[in-house]
C-alpha cells in the first residue's frame, strides 16, 4: 500500500467512485430552489469534484451546463470515465485557481472537499467566477453512525488502533463547526443558509468495505499496517450480513455572492 499525504486520493479513486454514496436528493432540490433563475438556465461549476458523484447528481437535475474542476489526476480520470454520455466538462485546476472566466457561473459548489481548500483564497476566487446573485455551496455527506449500533462499534474500534484519531473529512468537525460564521464574516458572500437532510443507503458488505478503502484521512493517520488491520476487522464484523444500513447526513452551506 502506498504512503499518502492528507488530501491525496491517488490510488483510491476507483473505490471512491464505486462505493461512496450519493447526497440527499431533498437537499439538492432545496439548494436549487435558492438560485435566482430556473434550473434549466443555471450554469454550474463543481470544484474539487473528485470522481463526480455530486456533479452528476446536479447534471441529472437538468442544469444548462456543468463544469467539474478536480486537481487530482486519478480522481479526475475516474470521474471522466464515469461521466461518459453526459455533457460534463472536466478541468485540471484547484479551488484557489480554477482557471475559469470572470462571472461565468450561477452556482459553484464544493462537495466533501472544501476542508482541503484555503478559505480566504478560495472564496475570493469563487466570488470572481460567480455572476451577481450567484451562490457558493459547501456540502458534506458524513455518516450518521448513531443511527446504527454496528457502525458505532466499528467506528469505536479506530480508537483501539490510535487513540484520539481525528476524522478531518467527516463533515461534522473542523471547518463545519464555524463555517456559518466564517461565511457571514467573509467580504465576498452574504445570505448564508444552512440545510441538512438524512437519507439511508443500503450497502452490500463489498460496497461498505470499499467505502472504507476510499478514506484518505484514516490511511494517513493509521499508516498502512494499522489501516489494513482495521479493514480486516471490518470485513470480519460484517461477514454474516447481506446488507449494511447506513444513514447519511447531507449538510450544506449556501451563500450568495456579495455585490
Amino acid at each position: 500500500m502506498q504512503t499518502l499525504k492528507a488530501g491525496d486520493f491517488t490510488g483510491l479513486a476507483k473505490d471512491y467512485s464505486q462505493n461512496r454514496p450519493d447526497y440527499c436528493p431533498s437537499v439538492l432540490k432545496a439548494l436549487l430552489g435558492l438560485l435566482n433563475k430556473p434550473v434549466a438556465e443555471v450554469e454550474f461549476v463543481d470544484v474539487g469534484a473528485g470522481t463526480g458523484i455530486w456533479t452528476r447528481m446536479v447534471h441529472a437535475a437538468g442544469v444548462s451546463s456543468v463544469t467539474a474542476v478536480e486537481p487530482n489526476d486519478d480522481m479526475r480520470q475516474n470521474g471522466m470515465a464515469d461521466s461518459q454520455n453526459t455533457h460534463i466538462r472536466w478541468l485540471a485546476a484547484s479551488a484557489e485557481a480554477t482557471g475559469l472566466a470572470d462571472a461565468s457561473a450561477d452556482w459553484l459548489t464544493m462537495a466533501s472537499s472544501f476542508h482541503w481548500a484555503n478559505f480566504n483564497t478560495a472564496t475570493k476566487e469563487f466570488r470572481r467566477v460567480l455572476r451577481a446573485g450567484g451562490r457558493f455551496t459547501a456540502l458534506w455527506n458524513p455518516r450518521l453512525i448513531e443511527a446504527n449500533p454496528l457502525l458505532v462499534e466499528i467506528e469505536a474500534h479506530l480508537d483501539t488502533l490510535r487513540p484520539n484519531i481525528k476524522r478531518v473529512s467527516s463533515g461534522r468537525s473542523g471547518i463545519t463547526e464555524t463555517l456559518t460564521e466564517q461565511l457571514w464574516a467573509s467580504p465576498h458572500f452574504e445570505d448564508v443558509v444552512y440545510l441538512e437532510g438524512r437519507h439511508v443507503i443500503e450497502m452490500t458488505p463489498e460496497r461498505y468495505l470499499g467505502a472504507w478503502r476510499s478514506v484518505n484521512d484514516l490511511r494517513v493517520q493509521l499508516g498502512p499496517q494499522k489501516f489494513d488491520a482495521f479493514l480486516v476487522f471490518v470485513e470480519q464484523r460484517i461477514a454474516d450480513l447481506k446488507v449494511i444500513e447506513a444513514t447519511y447526513l447531507t449538510r450544506a452551506w449556501s451563500a450568495r455572492r456579495k455585490g
